[in-house]
Parts: C-alpha cells; sequence; structure tokens
C-alpha cells in the first residue's frame, strides 16, 4: 500500500546469496591485499595523530604554567628566580616537542598540524612572554625555532616514539613553527601583556604601562598590515588584541590625567573597575 516500507534494493537479494558471496572473496587476492595494508596505514597514522593531540594539550599545559609563573614576576622580591624557574618549565615543555619532532620523523607536518598547532601557539606566547620580560622586545621566529633544534646528547627518553630502530633515526631532530602559529602565539601574548600592565600598576610600577602601550600599538600595526589577507584566524584575533590595547591605553590615560589624585594602591582598583566597564560596552 501506499503507507508501507519500501524495499532497499538489496533486499531483492537473499541473505544467503550475499553470504555465499563474502564466503567465496579470496583473502589472498591483490585487491584484499591492497585493502588490508591501506587499512594498516589509516590505523597507523590515526595512532600517531591521537598521539600528537596528547603531546599537544601537555604542551598547552606547561605552557600555560610557565605563563602564570612569569605573571608572579612583577610582584615577586627575586625576579631572577622565577626567571630561572621559568626557564626549566620551558625546557620541560622543549622535551616535549622533541617527542612531536620524533614522531614526524619521515612525516609530512602539514597533514598533522591541525593536532599540534594549539601547543606551538600557547608555546609561542610563553616563550614570547618571558623573551618581553627580559628584554622588552619581541622574538622573532627565527629565534624560536633555534631553540626547537635537538641532538642526540640529549638523553631524554621518549614515549611513543616510531618503532625504527635507534641507529636507523637521524642524530638531530628539528621542528619549525608556522608563521601562522607564531602570529596567534603573538596575539594571545598582548592579553598577557595586558594583564602585566595592570598588575605593574597595583605594585606601585608607574613606567611600565606606558611601555606596553608603545609595544602593543606596534604589534597591533603589525597586524593591520596582514588586514584580511592573512588567513582568517588571524584576522579574528585582531579584535582582541584591539581590545587589550585599549584597556593599556585607558591605563595610561588614567595615570597620567589623574594619577596625581588616586593613591597608588587605588590605582589597580580603578583599572579593574574600567576594564569591566569597556567589557560591558562591547557585549562580553
Amino acid at each position: 500500500g501506499s503507507g508501507g516500507f519500501r524495499k532497499r534494493k538489496h533486499d531483492n537479494f537473499p541473505h544467503g546469496q550475499r553470504r555465499e558471496e563474502k564466503e567465496n572473496v579470496n583473502p589472498s587476492s591483490a585487491l584484499m591485499t591492497s585493502f588490508k595494508s591501506f587499512q594498516l596505514e589509516l590505523d597507523t597514522r590515526h595512532d600517531k595523530y591521537e598521539r600528537l593531540v596528547k603531546l599537544s594539550r601537555d604542551i598547552t599545559i606547561e605552557s600555560k604554567r610557565t605563563i602564570f609563573l612569569l605573571h608572579r614576576f612583577a610582584s615577586a622580591p627575586n625576579g631572577e628566580e622565577i626567571l630561572n624557574e621559568s626557564e626549566v618549565k620551558l625546557d620541560a615543555v622543549r622535551r616535549k616537542i622533541k617527542q612531536v619532532a620524533q614522531e614526524l620523523i619521515g612525516e609530512d607536518m602539514y597533514q598533522f598540524h591541525r593536532a599540534i598547532s594549539p601547543g606551538l601557539q600557547e608555546y609561542v606566547e610563553a616563550v614570547s612572554f618571558q623573551y618581553f620580560i627580559k628584554t622588552r622586545s619581541l622574538i622573532s621566529v627565527e629565534e624560536i625555532n633555534k631553540q626547537l633544534i635537538f641532538t642526540a646528547e640529549d638523553r631524554e627518553e621518549t614515549i611513543n616514539t616510531t618503532s625504527d630502530c635507534n641507529d636507523k633515526q637521524p642524530r638531530t631532530w628539528s621542528l619549525k613553527v608556522t608563521p601562522v602559529d607564531y602570529l596567534l602565539g603573538v596575539a594571545d601574548l598582548t592579553g598577557e601583556l595586558m594583564r602585566l600592565c595592570i598588575s605593574s600598576v597595583g605594585n606601585g610600577d608607574i613606567d611600565t604601562p606606558f611601555e606596553l602601550s608603545q609595544f602593543l600599538r606596534q604589534i597591533y600595526d603589525g597586524f593591520t598590515f596582514i588586514g584580511n589577507t592573512g588567513p582568517y584566524e588571524v584576522s579574528k584575533k585582531l579584535y582582541t588584541l584591539k581590545q587589550s590595547l585599549a584597556k593599556v591605553e585607558n591605563a595610561c590615560y588614567t595615570l597620567k590625567v589623574r594619577g596625581s589624585e588616586i593613591p597608588k594602591h587605588m590605582l589597580a582598583d580603578v583599572f579593574s573597575t574600567k576594564t569591566e566597564l569597556i567589557d560591558q560596552e562591547e557585549g562580553l
């Protein structure tokens, strides 16, 4: 009838006939051998992808912990201890990146880029934040990549590496941060610099906000040169970068105009209140 179910085309064949056809397949035929090799290759690639996702997650976590540590630099009595401890943490992150580089031996990195990109972006943010605290300048992508060249002298044991013999593996490993990952990491850096500005003012440092304002303005000018010609992720980060710059400039304005009126221990509260108002006006 009109309300009945339609039969699928393969329902016209008896189940017994389909079972006989499956039993008649020769498992040693060239076609089946090819499909088994394809299955093995896809399973191996999928397992490698999952290992890289896990490594990228570990890199992200350790990089975030380094950033949290570096935020204590403004209030720490001995900043050198904070920098030394952050260097130890970054070395641990680089050992994770070395494992990524070993996983990508003989592979096209861009086939696995989606798996490792979040971790690389967070590492760029952490290492550039440390570099700015040390030098008050921006680290280049070439300098970052120089730190990601590993030699066989590093005896750290890696896990989940390839099954090749050690004597067949190269004596050096390297991993290059792509320009897009570098730009995204620098864009995230601006948010940390904005927080550094607020914490510096709370500690009575009124010079750092003006340095940060000039530095962030230069970064913003560089991103505007890219505009809509760059990748979508970069142009999307431009809005957040502009917000961070506006908050730092607002802090500088408050210091310049009302700095003599407001006690230093109350400046951080004034900035945090103004920041909340800006976020509410922009619908955040």
